[in-house]
């Protein structure tokens, strides 16, 4: 590249800010990307892009899929026997929920700070999926109350580790334009997990239920956590690191996977751990005002939606046999998965962000209002 006075260098050059800012401030732009023409670069960076997508985006979607079936499958196991086989009691079954969410608010934010160091997500994602799988499987093992509430803090605490390290991921590779239908599309695996796990429920429930002596709802917790143990074995082979340390690109790619984050933000988000600060990115963070008033939409929203949690037996209050139930928790998922991906697409479109943020909770609300005031099916489905 071309210094102030004309000298030329065959790599970009990083300089830091400032003492408390340890983060590397790109100056100039690689000469493997300044010798391209604007349209060679654009087909360059589509191509790039088009070969991250094949391998991140499917990849974290059936990962966080698997992620949030393991983590709500208890509401399906209460429905399977969960609650009369382990004897459970007064609140103690919504004790044995809640308490997973204790280990996951406790580990959030050092598990990121502990990936923005180590800077390799295809080791501690898969790692830490690997991790959960084996815990979740484990649950089915359980026999009293302290039992099942010492499996669900711990997965908790080990599933902690998976939506924020894959929301950093994802900034890592895409530029703002390109964040927010990625990041729809990871979301909506949350939502397909609600669907797959009224049918995978309503299939184990019906066929395997005394299976080998087994009863339906641990075969729930040993299938669905077996099928996480592959998955995560499997994508510590696809699941890309950050873009200097990736080693299925070329070095011209990885130049331009950093150069173009650098020239979307104005500083290069990840070069090396020796450059990474544990606490750097967790100040800016609570420094930053829109992220307490993110922080409260986003606490609003999951206290609401901790209704999904619940979903099978809310679903069962309106009357019908346990396999109906289940399948009858399938149809409001793939229709949130569709209006997810819409939204986040007319965004894009449009460049608005407040009115597509803020109009989905009153909808909420009002569906709320609804499933309160009336007893009659349709409705309260609807």
């Amino acid at each position: 590249m071309t210094g102030a006075k004309g000298t030329t260098s065959d790599h970009v050059e990083y300089t830091p800010s400032t003492k408390d800012d340890p983060i590397p401030v790109v100056e100039a732009m690689p000469v493997s990307l300044r010798n391209l023409t604007p349209e060679e670069r654009q087909h360059m960076e589509k191509k790039l892009v088009r070969k991250v997508d094949s391998r991140l985006l499917i990849m974290i979607v059936i990962m966080y899929i698997l992620n949030y079936l393991d983590r709500n499958n208890i509401a399906a196991a209460k429905l399977a026997g969960l609650q009369k086989d382990l004897n459970l009691r007064g609140d103690q079954y919504q004790t044995s929920v809640s308490i997973l969410f204790v280990g996951y608010l406790l580990m959030q934010v050092p598990s990121n700070m502990i990936l923005n160091k180590l800077g390799k997500p295809s080791i501690y994602l898969p790692t830490c999926m690997l991790a959960w799988g084996i815990i979740s499987s484990a649950t089915a093992a359980t026999q009293s109350y302290g039992g099942l509430l010492a499996c669900r803090f711990i997965l908790g605490f080990v599933e902690a580790a998976y939506f924020p390290g894959c929301l950093y991921l994802l900034s890592a590779w895409y530029t703002r334009k390109e964040l927010v239908k990625r990041t729809a599309l990871l979301y909506s695996g949350s939502l397909l997990s609600g669907a797959f796990s009224g049918l995978i429920a309503a299939g184990i429930t019906s066929g395997l239920n005394g299976n080998r002596g087994i009863a339906a709802w641990r075969w729930l917790f040993i299938i669905e956590g077996a099928i996480t143990v592959f998955v995560a074995i499997i994508s510590i082979f696809i699941i890309p690191d950050l873009p200097r340390t990736t080693t299925w690109l070329t070095d011209e790619e990885k130049e331009l996977a950093a150069w173009r984050l650098a020239e979307d933000i104005g500083e290069d988000d990840w070069v090396d751990s020796q450059h990474q600060s544990m606490f750097h990115g967790a100040k800016l963070a609570f420094k930053d005002y829109k992220a307490w008033l993110l922080l409260g939409a986003i606490y609003g929203c999951t206290a609401s939606g901790a209704v999904t949690t619940f979903f099978p037996i809310v679903m069962a209050g309106l009357g019908k046999d346990k396999v109906t139930t289940l399948l009858l928790t399938t149809p409001p998922y793939l229709i949130g998965t569709v209006v997810v991906l819409i939204n986040a697409w007319h965004a894009d479109k449009t460049g608005e962000r407040y009115l597509h943020i803020a109009l989905p909770p009153i909808i909420a609300i009002a569906s709320f209002v609804i499933a309160l005031s009336t007893t009659q099916f349709a409705a309260r489905y609807a």
